[in-house]
């Protein structure tokens, strides 16, 4: 063999040994390696078993027993909601609507134990209760978190007894699609809760919401059935559930200062130039019979355009500067009254309210 030859076939030996070498780096580097079940993948799957392992005894079911009808045929009625054990002395928190109106109340725990609960206080306008049973042997608490620090997108995981109790800690899992969503209740306070993909189904009310570290971060309390829409669930936030919970162990209920109204709407500044209003927006009221607005003399449909001079734009903003004042304190409205008759005139007042409990 010449040297030429020879040559050609040590080139061909080196360029071949640098093929393989690339092509194993390029291997090792590849998307295309991973396994179908990546690592992240694998942490997610256990994170959810492993929070579901841990908060499920806290979670209880609650049956609420009620009669119906007159008093000549009457009717037992159950129904069937969630309940989160909060600490160990045997309190439990839920939702109002689901303790409501009951003539007793049974509470299943993980185990299977019946038990069965008194209410100690409710607050219909945050949809909230505090019911209690009585402890015979150590139960599960759950661990408060701050729903202050929830972002959106962040994975939760919701747990109750969908459908009843056939169904018990039933576990869901989806992200925190929004926050301080409002929802206006039928005598008009609003209040802000935390929405959620996670599957949240009829008999999850009152279950809980709970971070990747096992930690109540929501009370759920309703989602949205119409049709077209799937996926909009809602849970009042953990912070809170902890002042209610903190003011009715107190109190038997919540104190905080009221003015006495109901929400009727919200005048926006499009609606304000065309009714040619002295105001650029506003909040329509109602005052409730022998409350503090009645009492200083506030009218259906006053429009309340700014309290202690700040300019009122929404019901949100209105209910929370009071709920931000003190009980007793007297605040200062000022009002925008629509005339009651053809040939009267729109009135612009100042009204001094004093805030009761």
């Amino acid at each position: 063999m010449n040297r030429q030859a020879v040559r050609g076939i040590l080139y061909f030996l080196i360029f071949f040994c640098v093929g393989l070498g690339v092509v194993a780096i390029f291997n090792h580097k590849s998307p295309s390696s991973k396994p179908i079940a990546g690592p992240e993948e694998i942490v997610v799957s256990g994170a959810i078993s492993k929070v579901a392992a841990q908060v499920s005894p806290s979670v209880v079911g609650i049956t609420n027993l009620s009669s119906d009808g007159d008093i000549f045929n009457q009717r037992k009625v159950e129904t069937t909601g969630s309940g989160v054990i909060i600490d160990s002395q045997g309190h439990i928190v839920s939702n109002n609507h689901v303790v409501k109106d009951a003539q007793g109340l049974i509470v299943t725990l993980a185990d299977g134990t019946e038990k069965e609960a008194k209410i100690i206080g409710t607050d219909p306008r945050t949809d909230l209760a505090l019911i209690k049973i009585k402890v015979e042997r150590k139960v599960t608490p759950v661990q408060f978190g701050d729903s202050d620090k929830l972002v959106v997108g962040e994975e939760v995981v919701a747990i109750g007894n969908p459908l009843g109790l056939r169904f018990a800690r039933s576990v869901t899992a989806g992200v925190v699609s929004g926050l301080n969503r409002l929802l206006t209740t039928e005598e008009g306070f609003t209040f802000r809760l935390i929405q959620t993909d996670a599957a949240i189904n009829p008999g999850n009310s009152g279950g809980a919401l709970v971070n990747l570290q096992g930690q109540l971060v929501g009370i759920n309390t309703v989602k949205i059935a119409a049709e077209g829409f799937e996926g909009m669930g809602f849970s009042i936030p953990s912070n809170q559930v902890r002042m209610v919970v903190e003011d009715i162990k107190k109190h038997g209920r919540v104190l905080r200062p009221l003015m006495g109204i109901k929400i009727i709407g919200e005048i926006s500044g499009d609606e304000a130039r065309y009714f040619n209003l002295p105001v650029a927006s506003g909040v329509v009221i109602e005052p409730a019979a022998g409350g503090p607005a009645d009492k200083a003399g506030i009218k259906r449909y006053d429009i309340v355009s700014s309290l202690d001079g700040v300019k009122i734009e929404t019901a949100s903003q209105l209910q929370d500067l009071i709920f931000g004042k003190k009980i007793g304190q007297v605040v200062k409205l000022q009002l925008v009254r629509l005339p009651r008759t053809q040939v009267g005139q729109i009135e612009v007042k100042t009204i001094k309210v004093k805030l009761d409990k």
